[in-house]
Parts: C-alpha cells; structure tokens; sequence
C-alpha cells in the first residue's frame, strides 16, 4: 500500500500532482469487477456436476464447457443446463490464472449459509468447527472430509473464512453443495448455542493431555479446529467442555490442519 506522505525527489518547492485520473479511475473500476466476477466462478468436473445438482444454489449465470464436457453435461444433465461451447484456451483466460478447470466453468452466486439452529437441530452426530482457518485448499479438503465421514455440517467463522468458490471449491471437488454450513461472527457464542441444543465441544490441541479417541464419547460433538500456528483461539478453547489431542507415534510434532481434520473427522463416525 502506498504511503500517505509520498516522498518528494526533486525538492520542496516542487509540488507532486498525485491524483488519479479518469483512466485510472476507470482502470481500477474495471479491475474490480473483474476480480468480483472471479470471485463467482467455479471449475472442475466435480465441483460442477455437483453444483448444477444442488436445487438450494442459486441459478448459474454462465456455463462454459469444452465439447467433450458440454456432451457430458447433456447426457448428464439433459437439456436443463444452457451450456456456452469454449476451448481450454478461452476458458483459461476468463477464470484466474492456474485454474485447473478440466474443462469446465460455471458463473454463480456463492452459496447461502444455513442457520446455525437449523443446521444443528436436533443434536446428533457431529459437527466441525474452523476458528480462523483461511488457506482456501486447507478449508476446501476439510469440506470434503467432512462430507466423505457423514459430518452434519461445517461452521467457518465469518470474517475470517474464505467464500466457497474458485480453488476451495475445487478442492472441495464437489463437497460444499453435498453438506451445509453456518457462517458465524463469534464463535464462542455460537458454542454457547450450540450447548443449549446438546452437543459438546472438543477443541483439537497438540498440547492437550487427553488423546481424542478417549475424549469422544458418541454423543453429539462438535470438533474444533484451529488455525495452523495459532491454533483455536483462548476466548473459543475455553468454551469447549475438553481438549484433545490425535497421538502421533511417528515422533512429528504437527499435522496440516486439513490432515488433522481427516484423522478426526474418522474418529469421530467411529461407532462407540
């Protein structure tokens, strides 16, 4: 970011015009729109296919599709989908770069969260929460393990968590139109709540005296997974009824935090 006070080269008595023209105006204008169209845009077979199944997603402004994919689509889909013909090349162009879309790209709007009541009402199974995870390949496997163990749903706290487009989508490959998720400002509150309904919290710990599989107890549970480093915050930790730890045998000190919520997430649809 450019700092306020510009440093001046030529000396005082020089003044430097710094405002912003009509065409930067207009440059920037358009390189936002640009970047808020991106931001729409899914990619992958999977994540489609799975996207143009969900009735509860709003209706896709755009399809585009190779004509290898556009022929797998209608004979997927039948005539239902209006699908636009591209080449890899074009299509490479319009979604951001290193986009690997095999093919296929769609325009929509992001998906609306459920209501945290709705989504853990009645208490049963379990549920995972992110405390401030925000690497969008992290949150996407996540999405996708917890769909792949029957999890109810993924909490994700508001202002510190990716939309659920572009490469976590991908990484997803399809899992965040197969399970629902609640989007949430305070996450201890949200504990808070979700005690009133009955389930129990464990928050995911390496230091934590307990190992995770004595912890659980079958009942309804949500598990807490913190951010890699900082981990789940105190404010949030102390709002869990226990912490946890996954042994880890081989002597490593850490999981990725998407590895962690795998070997959890199994953990938890263990039958007890």
């Amino acid at each position: 970011m450019a700092s306020n006070h510009q440093r001046n080269d030529r000396g005082a008595g020089h003044r430097q015009n710094t405002s912003a023209g009509p065409d930067h105006a207009a440059g920037a204008g358009h390189r936002k729109r640009l970047e808020e169209a991106r931001a729409e845009w899914l990619w992958g077979w999977h994540t489609v296919a799975a996207a143009l199944e969900n009735v509860a997603r709003p209706k896709a402004k755009r399809l585009l599709a190779t004509p290898d994919r556009a022929h797998q689509l209608k004979a997927r889909f039948g005539d239902a989908v209006g699908v636009e013909l591209t080449e890899n090349p074009a299509l490479s162009q319009i979604l951001p770069p290193g986009a690997v879309h095999q093919g296929v790209g769609m325009r929509t709007p992001p998906l609306e969260p459920t209501d945290l009541d709705v989504l853990a009402t009645p208490a049963k199974g379990f549920l995972i929460m992110l405390d401030q995870v925000t690497d969008p390949q992290n949150v996407g496997a996540i999405f996708r393990s917890a769909a792949a163990f029957g999890a109810r749903g993924v909490i994700v706290q508001d202002r510190h968590a990716p939309l659920l487009t572009g490469a976590l989508a991908k990484a997803a490959a399809g899992a965040i139109d197969k399970i629902p998720h609640a989007r949430e400002v305070n996450l201890s509150r949200a504990l808070e709540r979700l005690e009133a309904i009955g389930w129990r919290a464990v928050a995911l710990d390496g230091g934590a005296p307990a190992v995770l599989s004595e912890v659980l107890d079958g009942g309804p549970t949500v598990l807490v997974m913190g951010a890699e480093g900082e981990g789940v915050r105190r404010l949030v930790r102390e709002h869990c009824d226990a912490l946890a730890n996954i042994p880890m045998p081989g002597g490593f000190e850490s999981l990725n935090v998407s590895a962690a919520a795998a070997v959890a997430l199994y953990e938890a649809s263990r039958p007890r």
